[in-house]
């Protein structure tokens, strides 16, 4: 079995390779992921030694590879990830995936297989995997269901990119590193002024039931000015018809129905964002009830008139949120 929490490369692969195809080395310097983010990642949660949503992941590894022209094997990649997961059990895998280091210098690469050709990274990591309760979707699928917490904007801003690279987990992920830093200062900042929650805080790491939920995640815009997901998640949110509407009883995110009551909405990924595997998980889990999800634009007008708001990702599952706070200061109930 490799060692926890060490970078593993995956040889070229074959359906009938087993673990000797895993050996530890060392990354280079020109690897091109590292000199300029040519490549992609995916990180999995494992429970029981099998991997959540691994037909999802291997959507991911397929249209990744299309997109930035590599060259991946994803069935037997798969084979090799379900080996990895059995010996971990319980944690999470996290795969990166590079174009190998090219013959021409600087940042082209040659039509050809040794410009198509990859190097393949793999970490396993033993950790918890939130699991305690969880919501049933309408084809029968169990999602992870998180305590509520509270969202906040920020006024970090995700970059607008070209189709193919709109909506793709890629190595470029600077946007997301500054945006979770201001949603870092912002916790700090929440904690400090008010000494109930640090003190509550500090001694349990947890909020008492009458204590308001902590910021649990960050909303972000693009440079077009379209809210779009969150630091490290999708989103997907619920408009009321009129302010009275708020006031009108919304399900409670422990009712089965809460999924399938009302209509849920996505932003659209077609110019920035990553197309999370939870965020296509629930848009199929509610694809043949009487309200799909719609894609549709998140903007400043609509805030005001959210009724419901969740994140997710692949690892938390959902993430319902009691409140928003734009950046006018302004608090949005939910």
């Amino acid at each position: 079995m490799p060692p926890p929490n060490s970078w593993l490369r995956l040889q070229p692969l074959s359906a009938a390779s087993d673990d000797a195809a895993v050996t530890a080395l060392t990354m280079p310097l020109d690897n091109r992921g590292l000199a300029y983010g040519d490549g992609f990642f995916t990180t999995m949660g494992v429970i029981d030694g099998r991997i959540l949503w691994s037909d999802y992941h291997q959507q991911r590894l397929d249209s990744h590879a299309s997109a930035l022209h590599l060259d991946i094997d994803s069935r037997a990649l798969l084979a090799t990830l379900h080996r990895q997961a059995k010996h971990l059990q319980q944690g999470m895998l996290k795969l990166i995936v590079t174009r190998a280091v090219q013959d021409v210098r600087g940042y082209g690469y040659t039509p050809s297989m040794s410009g198509s050709a990859c190097e393949i990274w793999l970490k396993s990591s033993a950790m918890p995997i939130a699991t305690a309760e969880q919501m049933p979707l309408p084809n029968g699928f169990l999602v992870p269901l998180q305590p509520v917490a509270s969202a906040t904007c920020l006024s970090s801003q995700l970059a607008c990119l070209p189709p193919p690279l709109a909506g793709l987990k890629s190595l470029n992920r600077l946007d997301n590193v500054l945006a979770s830093a201001e949603l870092q200062r912002v916790k700090a900042q929440t904690l400090t002024s008010n000494p109930f929650l640090l003190a509550n805080h500090l001694s349990t790491n947890n909020l008492s039931v009458n204590a308001e939920p902590s910021i649990g995640e960050g909303l972000l815009r693009d440079m077009s000015g379209q809210w779009v997901e969150g630091t490290t998640s999708n989103v997907f949110y619920q408009l009321s018809e009129s302010p009275s509407a708020k006031s009108s009883n919304p399900p409670h995110p422990k009712n089965n129905n809460y999924l399938s009551t009302g209509q849920w909405y996505t932003p659209s990924l077609t110019q920035s964002g990553v197309a999370g595997v939870m965020r296509q998980v629930l848009i199929d889990g509610l694809s043949s009830t009487e309200q799909p999800v719609i894609i549709r634009s998140l903007s400043d007008e609509d805030l005001p008139q959210l009724s419901q708001l969740f994140f997710c990702n692949a690892l938390r599952g959902i993430m319902p949120m009691s409140s928003l706070t734009l950046l006018s200061g302004e608090v949005v109930g939910l």
